[in-house]
């Protein structure tokens, strides 16, 4: 077993799994010489639940308020009208509440949905001037590296810190903070409702049917992965599914290194691809690995290729993605 414990180096696999979500066309290698696996994927999400904007009177009224972050009490003085989303996640947000018309520029890998306006803005690597270009009123960020959170409050703009979620009521309160901040409250409790009843009805069906399994979730070819102290691990826990990761992970860091070895031993029941778009992996060029053709998932047709941009985020599309997975642990299973 190998497991790395270089934090950057594996949440950077999760992020540039997002990042390169949408470029890549999937090659097949050849197939196992054990029986050729059946190709089962998550449905892509396609809709997202949006809401039309409130009048001017309404989201007027509504400021100044102010907004707990993840580096405390913010105060928003006015509805803003320039907010700059250096957060793929916000910015899916933002626009599902109805605030994307307030969006006038988002960081280079928010390129969900189509109408977001993307530029070449660094959420990791940020430019204080190349963001006060676009004379925000109103900065969302994920993380702030070299004192970026600072930098733009000290000339006045208030910033918005939501870090990654672990949790889906964490999810729920950044959707409300964010519909709140942009003048969309009603909006997003109307986005967050939606969640909750789809998801809802998911996690009642397969608690009727009994479902119990394990999976093997794979950041990159390298077997990097996920356990369930991540968000996707919980996710897929809620789906009633067991990580085989977790045993490769005593201390908790979250994302593992596996080996062939490891993974062809704890032969899981199901395995879920994230790097289909950036890499160009597969049903059949899994299947084709050595020693891997024989696996019960392989054999079983129960290898599916995940969207990784939502895999890797947590905003309104969870839904979607919970939604997709277990459609997937349904039809792999009936088959």
């Amino acid at each position: 077993m190998r497991i790395r414990t270089l934090a950057p180096l594996a949440l950077s696999l999760v992020l540039l799994a997002a990042a390169c979500g949408d470029d890549s066309t999937t090659t097949t290698a050849a197939p196992a010489t054990t029986a050729p696996p059946t190709t089962t994927t998550a449905a892509p999400a396609t809709t997202t639940t949006m809401v039309a904007p409130p009048t001017t009177t309404e989201a007027l009224s509504a400021f100044p308020l102010t907004v707990e972050t993840d580096s405390g009490p913010v105060t928003i003085e006015a509805m803003p009208t320039q907010i700059v989303s250096l957060s793929p996640t916000a910015t899916e947000t933002l626009f599902a509440v109805g605030a994307g018309a307030q969006v006038v520029a988002v960081d280079e890998y928010s390129y969900y949905p189509a109408e977001a306006p993307v530029t070449d803005l660094s959420g990791f690597s940020p430019n204080v001037e190349a963001i006060l270009s676009y004379a925000p009123d109103l900065l969302v960020i994920a993380g702030s590296p070299d004192d970026l959170q600072a930098a733009v409050e000290a000339v006045g703009i208030p910033v918005l810190l939501l870090g990654s979620a672990l949790t889906l009521d964490d999810v729920y309160a950044q959707i409300e903070k964010l519909g709140a901040a942009s003048g969309h409250a009603d909006e997003a409790a109307v986005v967050v409702g939606d969640m909750r009843t789809r998801i809802a009805a998911v996690t009642d069906n397969l608690a009727a049917a009994g479902t119990a399994a394990t999976y093997y979730h794979e950041l990159d070819p390298t077997y990097y992965s996920v356990t369930s102290a991540t968000f996707i691990g919980r996710v897929y826990e809620l789906l009633g599914l067991e990580n085989i990761a977790d045993a490769a992970d005593p201390d908790g860091y979250g994302f593992p290194q596996l080996s062939e070895e490891f993974i062809i031993g704890a032969n899981p029941d199901f395995i879920f691809l994230a790097d289909a778009q950036c890499c160009m992996e597969s049903p059949d060029t899994v299947g084709a690995r050595p020693g891997w053709g024989t696996m019960g998932a392989v054999t079983g047709g129960r290898v599916i290729e995940v969207d990784a941009d939502i895999a890797s985020r947590w905003g309104p599309r969870t839904a979607h993605f919970i939604e997709s997975v277990a459609a997937a642990i349904s039809g792999a299973s009936n088959t």
